[in-house]
């Protein structure tokens, strides 16, 4: 086994919940460093229990590190994929990766959200999630 093989093996056991690949509008809302409000128009590609990858189809360019609130759009929060806490409403949220630039605008291309939510919910659900499709 090379290198490469062990550190990419090590990386996907490291994830604590699957990824899945769902594409739903939403929004994200934050303040830039002068303490303004932003906005912007998003699409999710995929999302996991913690964490969400996003791509922005609007606003400025958001900061790595930077707590925003993701919001999904009302009439798409019933995806059975959904984490539960993005079902409910507004969800704290950090970037913690950000895309390649787009050449044309200068703006990336999307951005990596960990989900700022209490462990013992995520797990909670997670399990509910596992248990419904047991039974289904």
């Amino acid at each position: 086994m090379t290198p490469y093989t062990v550190q990419t093996a090590a990386r996907r056991s490291a994830r604590q919940s699957e990824r899945r690949r769902l594409n739903v509008a939403g929004r994200l809302t934050w303040r830039d460093a002068r303490g303004i409000p932003r906005f912007a128009t998003v699409v999710t590609r995929d999302i996991s229990d913690g964490g969400v990858y996003l791509e922005c189809r609007s606003g400025e360019p958001i900061p790595l590190y930077r707590l925003v609130y993701l919001q999904i759009e009302r009439d798409e929060r019933e995806a059975m994929s959904l984490p539960s806490p993005l079902r409910e409403g507004r969800v704290l949220s950090a970037v913690y990766r950000v895309g390649p630039s787009e050449p044309g605008t200068g703006t990336p291309s999307g951005y990596a959200l960990r989900l700022l939510v209490d462990p013992a919910a995520m797990e909670m659900a997670s399990s509910e999630r596992r248990a419904a499709r047991s039974i289904a």
